[in-house]
């Protein structure tokens, strides 16, 4: 290896650790490693001369570089999302919805059974951690009028959350980041090349994983009334909601430039970014010219996920960085002759080492940094990189139920349990996140092998 691939080695291992050692700071650390990578010029396209180079006319290209890198498609869809979902988690249908659903189950087995798939329909239209948010109370309080523990509701309800994140482009910032490095759009997670897209594969986790729930239930039969159905008042951010999701699919027939044919129409880049902060931007617009509600706009944009944001605009600097220093084509080679040249054992090394990193560390930059690995390890291997791609989206989001610190999900659910007064012990929430990890993962690896091999 070149000193610069070596030296680029070392700074992207030293960021990881201290991303996983110091958590709360991740963001911090990614966008001091891009500055570090930006002043020695390996984030550059000037010529290698210019290594260790700092300040004048290479560090100014090399910020040029790194904002190249940032997909700020990403950044958009991801900030426009996270404020639309806001607005529609406001107007409290969600709740309404789950108050319906609620309703109509004869006992506490089904209503956890009807809530968790609940939660998973919703979560891959909407963030997980807001779906938890808006789910869990009702939860509570039906466990509140049997005067039962709430603990093992709210995490079923979380895991659930957390699996569906990866059934379409919009349920889960994992899956926006696939669908850039796959060149995906919207329909490619129903149907994509012909096949079943992702959004099967993931659905057929979550009956597996329902049915699991179903059966670690199996002797709760406690009768349940709930007859307070919450009140919607302003149905104008479901139409929002349900907007941007049919933007999304009737813009997904357009290609990008590199699909396109000669002369044929395409779509810029960013066009899923706009339509996401188009549709916010009109929610905030209603909001205060016409409600005059202020204080609802000021959360609205407090409620955009900055930490996530900035976290990824540190890391496409950093991974940009790496690829140029040529570590990706190190480590995906390294990888490929791991799995000895054979296309099953590389699929099945990168899921299931996708899921035991995802139960300790965050799935995005994980995720992040193996898809720019995934097209070098199925070079190495040749073979079309759509099957490894999908394999390190099962096992990254799907891995994360194993553990309560695994998903972002996981950590919203036991903080409101925490808020109620309830302890939640890594062994108790392993007790149900374990099985139901277990039957989504082997659903989805069996799947996704039989679909793409």
């Amino acid at each position: 290896m070149s000193p610069i691939t070596i030296t680029a080695l070392v700074i992207f291992a030293v960021t990881y650790v201290l991303m996983m050692a110091f958590q709360k700071i991740r963001p911090y650390i990614a966008v001091g490693s891009a500055i570090v990578f930006i002043g020695l010029g390996i984030a550059s396209a000037v010529s290698p001369s210019a290594f260790f180079s700092v300040g004048g006319e290479s560090f100014a290209y090399g910020i040029l570089d790194a904002l190249r890198e940032i997909d700020w498609n990403v950044i958009m869809m991801i900030a426009g999302t996270m404020g639309t979902v806001y607005l529609f988690i406001e107007s409290k249908m969600p709740q309404l919805m789950s108050d319906v659903l609620i309703s109509r189950m004869p006992n506490m087995k089904w209503a956890v059974f009807a809530m968790s798939l609940f939660a998973g329909v919703v979560s891959a239209f909407v963030d997980n951690v807001a779906t938890v948010l808006m789910i869990a109370p009702v939860a509570l309080a039906f466990c509140k009028k049997l005067n039962v523990s709430p603990v093992s509701s709210i995490i079923c309800i979380a895991v659930s959350s957390n699996l569906q994140g990866a059934a379409t482009l919009v349920g889960d910032t994992t899956s926006i980041l696939l669908a850039k490095a796959a060149n995906l759009d919207f329909s490619d997670f129903f149907v994509d090349e012909g096949k079943p897209g992702m959004f099967w594969v993931v659905e057929a986790g979550a009956l597996a994983s329902a049915l699991i729930i179903l059966f670690m239930f199996r002797k709760e039969n406690n009768k349940i009334s709930f007859n307070n159905r919450t009140k919607v008042e302003d149905k104008f951010p479901t139409f929002l909601l349900v907007a941007t999701v049919v933007a999304l699919i009737a813009v997904s027939f357009i290609p990008y430039k590199d699909a396109a044919a000669p002369g044929q129409f395409y779509k810029p880049d960013i066009t899923n970014g706009v339509i996401c902060i188009g549709f916010f931007v009109i929610g905030i617009l209603r909001e205060l010219i016409f409600k005059k509600n202020f204080e609802i706009v000021k959360q609205a944009f407090k409620e955009i996920d900055y930490y996530t944001i900035v976290l990824l605009t540190g890391l496409f600097v950093v991974i940009g960085g790496v690829k140029s220093a040529g570590v990706i084509d190190v480590i995906g080679s390294a990888i490929a002759k791991l799995g000895s040249g054979s296309v099953f054992i590389v699929y099945t090394i990168i899921v299931w080492m996708s899921v035991l990193l995802s139960a300790f560390i965050d799935n995005i930059p994980y995720t992040a940094t193996m898809l720019s690995i995934v097209p070098v390890i199925a070079a190495d291997i040749g073979i079309e990189p759509k099957l490894l791609f999908y394999g390190l989206l099962c096992g990254a989001t799907l891995g994360g139920n194993l553990t309560p610190i695994g998903a972002s999900a996981n950590i919203a659910g036991i903080g409101i349990l925490r808020k109620e007064g309830y302890e939640v012990k890594s062994t108790t929430f392993m007790k149900y996140g374990v099985p139901f990890t277990l039957a989504a993962v082997i659903t989805g690896y069996v799947l996704l092998w039989v679909i793409w091999r």
